[in-house]
């Protein structure tokens, strides 16, 4: 099924494990999570979730969204300022978070960050678990993480990538 046309009725009636994306008609695989992908996910949502109320954000985790009338997305974690009531999304989150697989390719990547750039998304986040490096991109500009701090305006949101990272080196040494 994945690689064909079909549409898009077909598309949302459809559980996909792990989900896909939909393109224009075509079912697209998204890379297979390895083990750093799944933690550092896992505690970049907890970050948010410690501090949802303060924050007042919202973290989910592969959420489908709508990003156009035939393309769907699913990023490895989405915030939004708000709790949405819709079970697929189709208002723009504010953070969409992309995490690199050793399998993705740039211009694959490129096309997730332009189709949340285009559909309203104010930060899109990529990061990538094995060299510890991030990125933020905006409408305006692109621009490294270089001293480990992902952040936002207009609320004003931090992450700290070197604490997400002492966190699942903490869980390593324990186990």
């Amino acid at each position: 099924m994945v690689g064909a046309l079909v549409s898009i009725d077909e598309y949302l009636r459809t559980t996909y494990d792990p989900d896909c994306d939909y393109v224009d008609g075509e079912v697209l695989e998204r890379n297979m999570a390895e083990r750093d992908h799944g933690e550092l996910q896992f505690e970049l949502a907890l970050y948010f979730r410690t501090r949802q109320r303060d924050w007042k954000a919202y973290a989910f985790i592969e959420q489908r969204i709508q990003v156009a009338p035939t393309r769907f997305r699913v990023p490895d974690l989405c915030v939004c300022l708000e709790r949405p009531n819709e079970q697929i999304f189709h208002t723009p989150p504010f953070i969409c978070v992309e995490i690199l697989s050793p399998e993705d390719r740039i211009e694959r990547i490129q096309d997730r960050i332009d189709d949340y750039l285009r559909f309203g998304v104010p930060y899109v986040w990529v990061i990538n678990p094995r060299s510890r490096r991030a990125w933020i991109y905006t409408q305006d500009a692109i621009s490294e993480a270089k001293d480990g701090l992902l952040k936002t305006d207009n609320p004003t949101l931090t992450v700290s990538l070197p604490e997400i990272f002492a966190s699942l080196n903490a869980q390593t040494s324990e186990q």
